[in-house]
């Protein structure tokens, strides 16, 4: 099997983001990893959509999961009739890809992906005892293709990185981070990392640091209310997050905190680079539905309660960066201005 993810950080293995096999889906529970080493195992389609939902994997990680839980889902409808077949994978593809409201249209390209091989299967007469493994080997060429684009993708931010300069990360941004460390050190530039922590979930700190120490590279981790001070003291030269949409107005929608870091980083007159592709299902920001999740997140930390009772907490997961403190989107065809995304797609 022909695989993209040579070189990567433990977190960015196919088997360690999600896998499919003898069915079940595996996905490496992400919220406590790496101070534990733990898998969510799934055996319905159902559960992987809830392992979605409770954050068991985050950032790219929900779509590697979705594709593997659309295999689980042919593996489950074997047995059904004709008449109900089908209807039952477009119901486990809304199930999936409806888990978190802010990503919805971005999932529905990955169910709809293994719909289209469902039909093609279906069409070349594949039994229903091989659907599971065609639909489990298309997740792991989806997987493939998105590295490949990312590799892409880091060689333009590459581009951007002085020699031994210092990048300032946001949450986890998954592919991103493991090909552009890879990017870099084919080039010989050893760049240093530093990752702001990302609370209540700590991807910064658990993910983006854990890769970028697998790999290699100079890695700190700074609290939430630290960057716009670390940006003069650590002397960062670009500040770069991924996207969980990219509206064609420009807006950059990600992990909460990316605006306040974009506003540190306009002061200090450093770039923020986001990576990813703008999306067409979203013409403008009003599109978009912010999802809020569970406030007594806020008011613990890993588990540990640290609010008096009374205290209310409030939990945004995502916040709103205007184009105007982006100084470019970082796609596999260039950078592109927040102000002409139609370019990417003309």
């Amino acid at each position: 099997m022909v695989r993209a993810d040579e070189g990567m950080g433990f977190v960015l293995r196919y088997e360690n983001v999600a896998w499919y096999e003898d069915g079940k889906v595996k996905i490496l529970d992400r919220r406590i990893y790496p101070i534990k080493v733990e898998y969510v195992v799934c055996t319905k389609h159902e559960e992987v959509a809830q392992a979605i939902a409770d954050m068991v994997t985050q950032s790219g990680g929900p779509y590697t999961a979705a594709a593997m839980g659309m295999a689980l889902a042919a593996y489950e409808a074997q047995e059904l009739p004709d008449s109900e077949y089908r209807d039952y994978m477009e119901k486990a593809a809304y199930t999936l890809s409806h888990a978190r409201p802010t990503t919805v249209e971005k999932m529905k390209r990955v169910v709809e992906r293994a719909l289209k091989r469902l039909d093609k299967e279906i069409e070349a007469g594949t039994s229903r005892r091989d659907m599971p493994e065609k639909l489990f080997e298309d997740a792991v060429d989806r997987s493939n293709e998105n590295y490949w684009r990312y590799d892409k993708i880091a060689e333009h931010l590459a581009d951007k990185i002085p020699t031994g300069g210092t990048i300032l990360t946001q949450c986890f941004a998954e592919t991103i981070i493991g090909t552009l460390l890879r990017e870099c050190r084919k080039r010989g530039n050893e760049i240093k990392v530093v990752c702001a922590e990302t609370r209540p979930y700590y991807q910064g700190a658990r993910l983006t640091a854990s890769v970028a120490c697998d790999m290699g590279f100079d890695t700190t981790v700074i609290t939430d209310n630290m960057p716009a001070f670390a940006i003069k003291e650590k002397k960062i030269d670009v500040f770069t997050s991924a996207a969980d949409v990219i509206t064609m107005d420009g807006y950059v929608v990600n992990k909460v905190g990316t605006f306040q870091i974009a506003l540190g980083a306009r002061y200090w007159g450093i770039p923020y680079f986001t990576t990813g592709t703008p999306n067409p299902a979203h013409p403008d920001i009003a599109s978009v539905e912010i999802e809020y999740r569970d406030p007594e997140l806020v008011t613990e930390s890993m588990g540990q309660k640290h609010t008096l009772p009374g205290v209310k907490g409030w939990y945004p997961a995502f916040d709103i960066t205007p184009p105007k403190l982006v100084d470019g989107i970082v796609t596999e065809k260039g950078i592109l201005s927040p102000y002409n995304l139609k370019a990417y797609f003309e």
